[in-house]
């Protein structure tokens, strides 16, 4: 299962962006899909998840301002991430957890794409 995500970039502070991640490869069945962050010299953090059922998390820092979706059908999730501030900037990572034909559990991650918010 490989995972592609797009849509970074930079952006000014109050400013929007929407990133998205796509699932592809020998896919049974994807579990819970979300997002995570690595802002220089700080440890990767999470800023949203959300299950197959929809069910969401979120980070306390981006509660009411990013939302995260996801298309089952297509595989994909999506993040939405509105009145963006400076300490958003980071690299920020898509990941899957995947139950293949086999019944066990994978875990994945993709190749992180930069947003920059300036100031």
């Amino acid at each position: 299962v490989q995972l592609q995500a797009s849509g970074g970039g930079l952006v000014q502070a109050g400013g929007s962006l929407r990133l998205s991640c796509a699932a592809s490869g020998s896919i049974f069945r994807i579990n819970d899909m979300g997002w995570y962050r690595r802002a220089a010299g700080k440890q990767r953090e999470l800023v949203a998840s959300i299950s197959s059922g929809g069910s969401t998390k979120y980070g306390d820092s981006v509660k009411g301002r990013f939302t995260i979706s996801r298309d089952n059908a297509e595989n994909t999730v999506y993040l939405q991430m509105n009145s963006l501030k400076p300490e958003d900037t980071a690299v920020y990572f898509c990941n899957a957890d995947h139950i293949n034909w086999y019944g066990r559990n994978e875990n994945y991650w993709g190749k992180g794409t930069l947003v920059t918010v300036s100031s």
